[in-house]
């Protein structure tokens, strides 16, 4: 039987990984739509726990692979010598940010979409409340507040998604030097 080699093969043994990851943080974030319970991805330090596990995870294997050529990202092909003194710790600054973005993205994003559910929810309520006419009003923002929840649930499958693939692309560049 012939082995094919077919690109990206070797990406296949993250996909439990990555599934894994992908279904967790989808649910954890469907899990806040749910009255009186709590989202986990809204908090920074849940989400900086997981993206910086990844990116240590993704320096680790770099290292492993290409020992210390997996530090030549620092140091762009064709930029003059001269320019190391300014290059490289941009470079490292870029690279360590990875960590940094990649939860700060996910914690801003369901916490500020959370937020507006909270906010028109409480309207509607107090409007449901007031009586009379104004009763008659809160149709209206019970409407958007469904429409939120509806847009809420597909935040939460993006979100989810762009997480897993940004770690997609960091398993990339640390499984083939840049």
């Amino acid at each position: 039987m012939i082995k094919e080699n077919i690109p990206g093969r070797d990406g296949y043994r993250f996909f439990p990984f990555l599934y894994t990851i992908f279904i967790f943080i989808l649910i954890i974030n469907l899990f806040g739509l749910i009255p009186y319970t709590f989202t986990p991805t809204a908090h920074f330090a849940i989400t900086f726990g997981l993206s910086t596990s990844i990116f240590l995870a993704t320096v680790i294997m770099g290292f492993t692979n290409f020992k210390l050529d997996y530090f030549s990202f620092l140091m762009p092909n064709g930029a003059p010598m001269v320019m190391a003194w300014f290059l490289v710790p941009i470079e490292m600054i870029s690279h360590v940010a990875t960590a940094l973005t990649l939860g700060l993205r996910l914690a801003g994003n369901i916490t500020a979409g959370h937020l507006l559910f909270a906010i028109l929810s409480s309207f509607a309520w107090q409007m449901l409340m007031a009586g009379g006419m104004i009763a008659v009003a809160s149709l209206f923002p019970l409407v958007i507040c469904f429409a939120i929840t509806v847009l809420e649930m597909a935040v939460s499958a993006i979100q989810a998604y762009v997480f897993v693939l940004l770690t997609v692309i960091y398993l990339n560049n640390a499984m083939n030097l840049h």
